[in-house]
């Protein structure tokens, strides 16, 4: 079976909608530790205005701070122009910076215009812009296609509107398309189906991403049809932090921990130590005063040795 690479977006997504503010350094403790755990992708911070999302407001000093890693590459979210030309400020003279710009589509007209003051054909041109910025810039350009499974606003998104936003983005230039279920209403019929198409809509040369928030407990299953149907780059938060402020009831990403358990029990390596994780998860959660949500965390690994190789198809 093929491997796949967990992108660790807890800094980031799993922060932005807390209403006790992080500090920098347990920003930086928590990427530093997730680097050790075997990450080597990290969503590490949002380009966006501190005054609608202040946890992001120290965006520049987290990626000033970042460990000068070379075989690991940090991703900066950008909402617009103005957040990708922060990503490459944040590359001027001899400091890191971010690798990659996460720009963002909404695939949901009153979704993108709350979010980001956009309908989706205003996105799609946006976008353009971005991506060709980032690109012209060293940047790596991708983008994630927002509610693609759902909006809070409109209930249902036809596919064949996520498929038009893929495609936008496919012929602007993007590596990477993610497909991202904001609220958590997918389901692993509807994650097979919508990944199929998007796939025969841009073809083999863009690699396909997929983001699930767990907030109707279908994250995981979701993750594994994903996989199932090609798609080896998963988005996981540590302990299952996340939310978005400006979705109604979203409630955190799948965690890394449980999405580890569930590939490694199945024989898809990660690279990524699931002990490890677990033990991040666990000094986490005296920097947030609570228990996370991870459930892998709270009951520990399957005990004993299981042979994983037998269950894979």
């Amino acid at each position: 079976m093929a491997d796949v690479t967990i992108v660790e977006v807890g800094a980031r997504d799993g922060l932005q909608n807390e209403p006790e503010i992080v500090s920098t350094a347990d920003k930086l403790g928590l990427i530093t530790r997730m680097i050790d755990a075997g990450v080597r992708r990290l969503e590490v911070a949002s380009f966006v205005n501190p005054k609608r999302v202040p946890q992001m407001a120290d965006a520049e000093a987290v990626i000033a701070g970042l460990p000068d890693r070379r075989d690991v590459s940090y991703i900066g979210l950008c909402l617009n122009k103005r957040g990708v030309l922060r990503a490459i400020e944040s590359r001027d003279g001899n400091k890191r910076g971010v690798d990659e710009a996460g720009c963002v589509l909404v695939a949901s007209n009153t979704f993108g215009e709350r979010n980001q003051g956009q309908t989706i054909d205003q996105g799609i041109a946006e976008n353009r812009e971005m991506l060709r910025l980032a690109r012209e810039n060293g940047l790596v350009a991708q983008v994630t296609i927002s509610a693609s499974f759902g909006c809070p606003f409109e209930g249902y998104v036809p596919p064949e509107t996520v498929v038009r936003c893929a495609e936008a983005m496919a012929e602007a230039g993007a590596e990477e398309i993610a497909l991202a279920d904001t609220i958590g209403v997918g389901v692993p019929a509807q994650v097979t189906d919508l990944f199929g198409r998007v796939r025969a809509a841009v073809g083999d040369s863009v690699r396909l991403r997929a983001h699930f928030h767990n907030t109707r407990g279908t994250g995981i299953a979701n993750a594994w049809a994903a996989y199932s149907a090609g798609v080896n780059v998963l988005d996981s938060s540590l302990g299952g932090l996340g939310g978005c402020p400006f979705a109604p009831k979203a409630t955190g990403n799948i965690s890394t921990e449980d999405l580890l358990f569930m590939l490694d029990g199945s024989g898809v390596s990660t690279g990524v130590d699931l002990a490890a994780a677990i033990a991040v998860n666990h000094w986490f959660e005296t920097v947030m005063g609570r228990p996370l949500p991870s459930m892998v965390a709270k009951a520990g690994p399957a005990p004993g040795a299981y042979p994983a190789a037998n269950y894979c198809v």
